[in-house]
């Protein structure tokens, strides 16, 4: 892939728990390097809003792909 192309693979998938908490496991890839992590969001937590709108909305008990954020991010 060279520089000036966007990589749109998805990042990595989302769950809602039924009770709302968002749980994401994503993935970032470098040359040599791998990184995972999860994150948990209650639908408390101030990121939770952002990030379900990032996701085009989630239902409890659905799995979705996360889209990679717009470079502007």
């Amino acid at each position: 892939m060279s520089d000036l192309e966007v990589d749109d693979r998805p990042i990595g998938s989302a769950t809602m728990a039924e009770d709302g908490t968002l749980v994401l496991d994503l993935r970032a890839e470098a040359p040599g390097i791998v990184g995972i992590a999860r994150f948990v969001h209650e639908p408390s937590h101030e990121r939770y809003a952002a990030w379900l709108e990032h996701l085009g909305g989630l239902q409890p008990g659905e799995q979705k792909l996360v889209p990679p954020w717009p470079e502007s991010v």
